[in-house]
């Protein structure tokens, strides 16, 4: 590869908080463009890459890496930022609470937003479980509010840990998706995790991913749909 890095990437997508991360890390990367309009991800190309079919996958010298939470752990351990080192007495927090958002959190949107993939084609089923959903991800960001009072340097969005970034693009979806569904979405609610995210719309980190996507001048905390100048988010 020319550059250490080459990010398959979709606009709006768990891409976007890797790209975060490569900025914030001021590491050279190419893009390649996965289209989800045609399924690329399903792809045997792609699956060679990941075998889940799931955006994103990061290209190393060392190898592809999937998973959105491990990228994160492996750039940040890979080049000593963005997270407590090993030995470092706040690195188990850092661990537990990306791991909280990656596991708990992450995978709870993707139930809200596409119900029909866990309950089958029932419209009253759907509803039902998008509603038990939404109050899911209410707690947790409950839960995640509270931790950010406990650890502010770990939740800071004007110097990002992983967790940040991570949070950044998951609470703009939260505010986006599904468009008729998002009425029970209120930033302000959680005012810990507000600051962070408007911190986090100052970094040239965010600049640079606004350009690259299309994601619109507040992109956290008053998210627009994506116009991106190439590809779809869906």
């Amino acid at each position: 590869m020319d550059t250490p890095y080459r990010l398959h990437y979709a606009p709006d997508n768990a891409s976007l908080i890797v790209r975060l991360a490569l900025e914030e890390l001021g590491q050279p990367y190419a893009t390649v463009l996965v289209n989800r309009a045609t399924r690329e991800q399903d792809s045997a190309a792609y699956r060679v890459l990941n075998p889940a079919g799931l955006i994103p996958v990061l290209e190393t010298p060392d190898g592809a890496v999937f998973e959105t939470g491990a990228i994160l752990l492996w750039l940040a351990d890979r080049h000593g930022a963005l997270a407590p080192a090993p030995g470092d007495p706040a690195r188990g927090d850092m661990l537990k609470w990306l791991f909280f958002v990656s596991n708990t959190l992450h995978p709870a949107l993707r139930i809200s937003f596409y119900p029909d993939r866990y309950i089958g084609s029932d419209a009253a089923a759907q509803a039902r479980l998008r509603a038990h959903m939404q109050g899911e991800i209410a707690r947790h960001l409950d839960t995640l509010e509270s931790a950010a009072g406990d650890l502010p340097a770990l939740f800071d969005g004007a110097a990002p840990t992983v967790i940040g970034l991570y949070l950044g693009p998951v609470l703009r979806w939260l505010a986006l998706y599904p468009e008729a569904e998002t009425g029970w979405f209120d930033l302000n609610r959680w005012p810990r995790l507000h600051a962070l995210t408007a911190a986090l719309e100052t970094r040239a980190s965010t600049a640079a991913a606004i350009a690259a996507e299309g994601l619109g001048p507040a992109p956290f905390t008053a998210p627009q749909p994506p116009d991106p100048p190439e590809g779809s988010a869906t």
